[in-house]
């Protein structure tokens, strides 16, 4: 009926383990007692449903659960914050490096001048003892001035653009003083004069 031959069968980390393969005779074997693949039972269906069961939780699981809902306001704020510094921190970094970079190859007499002009704030604090005002004021003032000996076209640039900026401001200051004047000034003086009170 059927022959069992011995192969050994595999690679050579195989070679030790011994498969038997039952083979038939053509003349043996009858036609009418053939399998279809979807009888076998490698391909069956089994009958009962599965249903998804979750585990419940351990103490550790649930203490990191807490503790992630808990710092879940303050890491979205932090995400938020750095989304919204990320530009201004990323021109800073490239403000320092083309900054690194000028001063790597800088023209010719540009650190005797800065030497010159830093001396110049320094001059500026110790004359300033004394008074708040004056230390605002007589550094840069004094650096401003030795900057300007030795760059003149951008001190004529900046003294306009300030100036600009600073007679701005000085009428929008005078516009909101101009308003508050009239809103308090003059109520109260239309309130006295008013024909109701006479």
């Amino acid at each position: 009926m059927f022959k069992v031959i011995q192969r050994y069968v595999g690679p050579a980390s195989l070679s030790l383990l011994t498969f038997k393969v039952y083979a038939s005779s053509k003349k043996d074997s009858p036609h009418k007692d053939t399998v279809k693949v979807n009888e076998l039972s490698l391909y069956s269906v089994p009958e009962h449903q599965s249903k998804y069961v979750e585990e419940p939780r351990t103490q550790l699981e649930e203490s990191i659960s807490h503790l992630r809902h808990y710092c879940e306001p303050y890491t979205s704020w932090c995400q938020e914050k750095y989304s919204q510094n990320k530009p201004k921190i990323q021109s800073l970094v490239q403000w320092g490096l083309d900054s690194y970079e000028y001063l790597q190859n800088a023209p010719p007499g540009f650190f005797p001048r800065l030497g010159v002009i830093g001396f110049a704030g320094v001059v500026g604090l110790v004359l300033a003892r004394g008074s708040k005002i004056k230390k605002l004021v007589y550094p840069p003032g004094f650096m401003g001035f030795a900057a300007s000996l030795y760059y003149p076209q951008q001190a004529i640039v900046f003294v306009q653009v300030s100036g600009e900026k600073l007679y701005d401001w000085g009428l929008r200051g005078y516009i909101v003083v101009e308003d508050l004047w009239k809103e308090n000034f003059q109520k109260s003086g239309n309130v006295k004069n008013s024909p109701g009170n006479k």
